[in-house]
């Protein structure tokens, strides 16, 4: 069907998306870390923001709002692979777990935190990255299977609205979810972020948030 493919093809372009915002923060702090082996308070609440920020992100997913709901209503034999989906996440959790609980904690600096910084960094974009990969070739493939009909429609209708709300949304102060490179030349590291966070008037590091918890 027409409609199904459209909203696969659809759903495959907000995952590359989302992927290349992982990778990008992967890399990026990859790069700062190796040039130092302890960090600062202000790099800590940095990396944990950032964090945080793709991680909820991902609950404005058309994957996680639309198409998710629909398997579940279309079949009650799903459960086991949305278990899966899940359990990613909370993997994904702990490791913005222990960066805030780091930086609430203004642990001393030590030779190891840079390296317990860049493995729960590593932790969390594969974690996630590994859900982008799950969701496109079993939740993808079984949605083919299990919606049908009308079903397809009232979806395509669910996203035609989400990207009229997020037009609409972009005139005013939209949420940015992709990771954005730091200005140049700002202490430690942590600069406000430039492009979309900036238009959207964001600063790059707010207060220590406290330990996020995960969505059923």
């Amino acid at each position: 069907m027409l409609t199904a493919t459209y909203i696969l093809v659809s759903l495959s372009v907000e995952q590359a998306s989302i992927r290349l915002s992982l990778l990008a923060f992967q890399k990026y702090m990859h790069v700062q870390l190796r040039q130092q082996s302890s960090l600062s308070l202000t790099q800590l609440q940095y990396a944990g923001d950032w964090l945080s920020r793709l991680y909820q992100g991902g609950y404005w997913r058309k994957v996680e709002m639309y198409l998710i709901p629909a398997i579940r209503q279309a079949t009650p034999h799903a459960d086991g692979l949305l278990d899966e989906i899940n359990g990613l996440n909370h993997a994904a959790l702990e490791s913005i777990n222990v960066v805030q609980q780091r930086a609430a904690a203004a642990i001393d600096s030590s030779e190891q935190q840079a390296e317990q910084l860049c493995a729960a960094i590593d932790a969390f974009c594969g974690a996630l990255l590994q859900r982008l990969e799950k969701e496109e070739r079993e939740l993808f493939a079984l949605a083919r299977k299990v919606i049908v009909g009308e079903a397809w429609f009232a979806i395509a209708y669910q996203f035609l609205a989400h990207d009229a709300r997020a037009q609409e949304a972009r005139r005013g102060k939209a949420q940015v979810l992709p990771f954005v490179l730091p200005a140049p030349g700002t202490p430690d590291g942590a600069a406000e972020t430039t492009g979309n966070a900036a238009a959207a008037g964001e600063t790059a590091v707010p207060a220590v948030a406290q330990p996020l918890r995960a969505q059923a």
